[in-house]
């Protein structure tokens, strides 16, 4: 059996930045806006939170393939062992997916309070910042929304794979089919997720722009 790569999956995503502020709490439209993204913010705590049990399990995961892959079908049985460990792995990924997804989820039913807010603000440069700020925040969300459905996807895929593994009559050309399905689908899920995190930098940034132009004291 001709050894094939598989992608490692995304790994890091780019999280939200948060802030500190140093001033005093006000009834202001933008104080009210800066409550409101900061909470924002705070939904995606559980999103932040999955990023790197997300990575060690990938990499875990590429770790048994590989070891299936050098075995060759040579020792069917270690395999198939192998092959259930991984499904495992599979099958943890799966959940820490839907927890990061509601998390998102969260992210933007809270996002409709700050662009609430966003929407008071009538001075010049302050408005201009909050008009961007909403436009990229809803771009990084449709972005997440195609980078968790085409990651599950791929999971999926994964799924079948480490099955496929279990079967004793498993054909060479039937492997590395799919194996080339799985490769074609993580490039998509990288492609994604480094769109996703250019939004979510841009945000970042534009959050940080629009805080200067408010005149909101933080630390950054």
């Amino acid at each position: 059996m001709r050894k094939k790569n598989k992608w490692l999956m995304f790994g890091m995503s780019a999280a939200l930045s948060g802030s500190i502020l140093t001033g005093c709490m006000g009834p202001s439209p933008s104080e009210q806006a800066y409550e409101a993204l900061e909470n924002v913010v705070s939904k995606e705590s559980p999103f932040k939170k999955e990023q790197q049990p997300l990575l060690e399990l990938e990499q875990k995961e590429n770790k048994i393939y590989n070891q299936i892959i050098a075995l060759g079908m040579k020792d069917f049985e270690k395999i198939k062992t192998l092959s259930g460990d991984a499904l495992k792995l599979v099958a943890d990924r799966k959940d820490r997916i839907e927890t990061e997804q509601k998390s998102i989820a969260e992210s933007e039913k809270a996002f409709k309070d700050a662009e609430e807010a966003l929407g008071k603000i009538e001075d010049g440069k302050a408005e201009k910042e909050a008009d961007e700020l909403k436009k990229l925040m809803h771009d990084r969300y449709n972005s997440y929304n195609e980078l968790a459905k085409s990651y599950k996807s791929a999971i999926a895929l994964d799924e079948e794979l480490y099955k496929m593994f279990q079967n004793k009559e498993l054909k060479l050309e039937d492997l590395e089919a799919h194996i080339s399905k799985i490769n074609a689908s993580y490039k998509e899920v990288m492609e994604l997720n480094k769109k996703f995190n250019e939004y979510t930098e841009q945000y970042n940034t534009a959050k940080k722009a629009f805080y200067k132009a408010a005149d909101i004291k933080v630390d950054q």
